[in-house]
């Protein structure tokens, strides 16, 4: 886990389209996960307008050709392709099929999308806890199914969008699917997202020879989300006392999806990969979450963690794959 402190020429404030302003990406081709809403609509606009060929990974292949279409009668006749792909995280199948029809590098892939809170005990029909099967299972088979891909791409960026929620829990390795433990909306969100920066750390060392860096970060509070859309009124309401979190200042979906294009596409985070970044900056440890509205945990960080989170999620994808009974 190497490279250069990032300058703090950005900031909270900063939109998508000022980081990559300047950036070439003609002849890239980069895989943007959740691009049907959201900040992945932003990430995807913005790799697009700098040259990017980018691939919309959706689950609603309409939502995503809608938002393809819309894309490309506001972009300038420069910027990239935009093609839609079918992917459902909660389905392996898709995943698989996706990956099989991959041909050629692929130079960036942005692993957005994430399901949140859902309000009672939902699995995949995998048998799998949902938030952590679509949050980080999918997303890693995704991975390492184009791996080799990445690996061809020489320099290839791979994104992990995780969340300060990561705070609530780390992974439970014991029982990650609640079925020993009473469910918890949020400690089921915070695991799921823990992993999501695991798997950057568990990555960055396994595929550094294959040139491939690995990142994740925190997009921030986003007043326009379809992230929340499992949440009722209520329980949005009591989301401080339930968690003790404080929320930071609101972002636009354009200030959001920055620090995601910073990593997937930004000069400045050349050869930086195994870290937590928020606010297009390296994210500070943290120790507590009582009060806490910015840092990392250690436990997201930790080597030892990441490597027995990897080998299970190794274990748990071949299992799912094969069909084999839990």
């Amino acid at each position: 886990m190497s490279g250069p402190q990032t300058p703090h020429t950005f900031g909270a404030h900063t939109t998508a389209a000022e980081v990559i302003d300047g950036v070439d990406l003609h002849g890239r081709r980069a895989v943007v996960t959740g691009a049907s809403s959201g900040i992945g609509v932003e990430t995807a606009r913005a790799l697009a307008a700098a040259g990017a060929d980018v691939t919309l990974a959706v689950r609603d292949t309409d939502a995503g050709a809608r938002v393809a279409a819309r894309l490309e009668a506001e972009l300038p006749p420069t910027s990239g392709n935009l093609t839609v792909g079918r992917l459902d995280l909660a389905d392996r199948s898709t995943v698989e099929t996706f990956v099989a029809a991959w041909v050629g590098p692929l130079h960036i892939l942005v692993n957005n999308a994430g399901v949140m809170a859902f309000p009672e005990l939902t699995r995949t029909p995998d048998g799998r806890e949902m938030q952590f099967a679509v949050n980080h299972l999918g997303h890693f088979a995704l991975a390492v199914g184009l791996r080799p891909a990445l690996a061809a791409a020489d320099g290839a960026r791979i994104v992990s969008v995780s969340s300060i929620g990561h705070l609530f829990s780390p992974v439970v390795f014991d029982d990650l699917d609640y079925r020993f433990r009473p469910y918890d909306p949020w400690t089921s969100y915070g695991q799921s997202k823990t992993a999501n920066i695991l798997f950057a750390v568990g990555a960055a060392e396994r595929w550094a020879d294959d040139g491939i860096t690995v990142n994740a970060l925190m997009p921030g509070s986003i007043a326009d989300t379809s992230l929340a859309r499992h949440m009722g009124a209520e329980q949005l309401a009591g989301f401080i006392e339930t968690t003790g979190l404080v929320l930071p200042p609101q972002k636009t979906v354009e200030q959001g999806a920055a620090t995601s294009v910073l990593l997937a596409a930004s000069p400045m985070v050349d050869g930086v990969t195994g870290r937590y970044f928020e606010d297009c900056a390296q994210a500070a440890p943290v120790t507590e979450r009582a009060g806490a509205i910015a840092g990392v945990a250690p436990y997201a960080l930790d080597r030892e963690n990441a490597a027995r989170l990897w080998a299970v999620s190794e274990h748990l994808v071949r299992q799912d794959m094969f069909g084999v009974a839990m």
